[in-house]
């Protein structure tokens, strides 16, 4: 599966955005999908992933209540919904493909290239 994800760009703190993923070349709801985010300097980390279906989503445990994914199969699309955006949500987010749905990003075989989300305070 290929994965192309959009949607970043520069938001001042406290807004929202929506982060776009499309994939192509494999069936998509055959995936559990998952979005990770990397700040310069830092390690990647998990942000939040949603299963097959889109019946189940878990989220990193500092994240929950502000950001929403979500995901239209027969849009072959998953999303994220970021709001009440503070400066220290500014990384690259990318999104993943994986057999089931999980924090670890190992067990996500299929990335996006990234788009840059930057929160000015």
């Amino acid at each position: 599966v290929q994965l192309q994800a959009s949607g970043g760009g520069l938001v001042q703190a406290g807004g929202s955005l929506r982060l776009s993923c499309a994939a192509s070349g494999s069936i998509f709801s055959s995936y559990a999908m998952g979005w990770f985010r990397q700040a310069p300097g830092k390690k990647r980390d998990f942000v939040a992933g949603i299963d097959r279906s889109g019946g189940s989503a878990i989220y990193a445990d500092s994240l929950k209540g502000r950001f929403i994914i979500s995901r239209v199969n027969a849009k072959n699309t998953v999303y994220l919904q970021m709001n009440s955006l503070k400066p220290e949500d500014t990384a690259v987010y990318y999104c993943a493909a994986a057999l089931f749905v999980s924090k670890v990003d190992t067990m996500y075989n299929a990335w996006g290239q990234g788009t840059q989300v930057t929160v000015s305070s």
